[in-house]
């Protein structure tokens, strides 16, 4: 007997990987730097004997989806949740997706938009951002008047980049896009605007947001969409029985009840970001804004690559991009703590 041969086009995609190296300042998959609020912790230790195990859990999510319809001022029949927003960027491209169908993207932007589109059997096209990553609306112009994606994703702000989409420019992709505008907000809480302003029923346009950066629970997976009821329905159709369990659903709404200490570590992050840009100033080194967690920079000494390694030797890692599409040369660090930032500005001045 012999296994069964995979579908054909699964040899054609690599997982999505970050390399984990133990060293003492670890800066590159842009996670929270701080625990979350001892309080949270220990409100969670009181309500988890709460939980019926042997029970299967609220098929429905109803009382963490009211906490965040509530956070969000929507309707809780706008809000969808998910093991993580990748999760939900999944049951998007399995209700709208499917053979035949398409979706777009905008190079360079989050990798995981094209690679579950294209694990959902969906097709991907790609369109170009300008040259300082922002976006180019003739290019989405063309793009999808070509196409027509049922689809078209923004991430903002973009990862890797760092950029945010101003409201003008969403709302031209709203005007030109035939199908759903998918805007990816992992990062929402440290920008300057939010898409989440826009979302109504008849608009087709849903926000993805994760509670893996802000809110300190990446160990969680946990993730939310808002946007049209019908849209929030239709998810509800693709997505797995009870695929939501019950401890996960419990600490997603206890952190909501945390919301001033997730704003103070969102304050420490911006300020710790702008130090970072600040400081990069004087180095050989082009670095781009940013209203993210994290700084995209390109070394003009030496190759990316190098850098990378270079940082690595002293104790510090951080996620070289200098091989993705439109990134040649370029690194991505993530904000860190006050300490390990100061490591990480030592090293990389060293190493530059």
């Amino acid at each position: 007997m012999t296994l069964p041969e995979p579908r054909p086009d699964l040899g054609l995609r690599d997982g999505y990987h970050s390399p984990q190296v133990d060293v003492p300042v670890r800066l590159n998959t842009n996670e929270s730097p701080l625990p979350p609020p001892p309080g949270w912790s220990a409100r969670l230790a009181e309500e988890v004997g709460s939980i019926e195990w042997n029970r299967y859990p609220d098929r429905q999510a109803g009382e963490l989806r009211a906490a965040l319809a509530a956070f969000h001022g929507v309707r809780v029949e706008q809000v969808f949740c998910a093991n993580g927003s990748n999760e939900v960027l999944q049951c998007l491209c399995l209700a709208y997706g499917g053979p035949g169908r398409r979706v777009a993207t905008f190079e360079p932007t989050y990798a995981l938009h094209a690679h579950i589109a294209h694990l959902a059997v969906t097709g991907v096209v790609q369109g170009r951002r300008r040259d300082d990553f922002s976006l180019d609306l003739g290019q989405v112009a063309d793009v999808v008047a070509a196409h027509q994606p049922v689809i078209t994703f923004l991430c903002s702000p973009n990862n890797p980049t760092g950029l945010a989409e101003d409201p003008a420019s969403v709302r031209a992709v709203l005007d030109l896009a035939p199908g759903l505008v998918v805007v990816d907000e992992a990062y929402g809480q440290f920008a300057d605007w939010s898409a989440l302003s826009l979302v109504e029923d008849t608009r087709p346009l849903v926000v993805t947001r994760t509670f893996s950066k802000t809110w300190s629970m990446a160990a969680a997976r946990l993730g939310y969409l808002v946007g049209p009821a019908e849209v929030v329905a239709n998810l509800e159709r693709v997505a797995l029985p009870y695929h939501l369990d019950a401890f996960k659903q419990l600490a997603g709404r206890l952190a909501l009840e945390f919301t001033g200490e997730m704003e103070e570590r969102v304050g420490l992050i911006v300020r710790e970001r702008q130090r970072i840009l600040a400081a990069m100033g004087p180095m050989a080194v082009t670095a781009w804004p940013s209203q993210s967690n994290f700084v995209l920079f390109r070394p003009e000494s030496r190759k990316g690559g190098e850098v990378w390694a270079a940082l690595l030797e002293r104790g510090v890692l951080i996620r070289d991009t200098s091989s993705w599409p439109g990134l040649s040369g370029c690194l991505r660090v993530t904000v860190g703590t006050p300490e390990e930032n100061d490591a990480f500005i030592d090293a990389l001045r060293e190493a530059v």
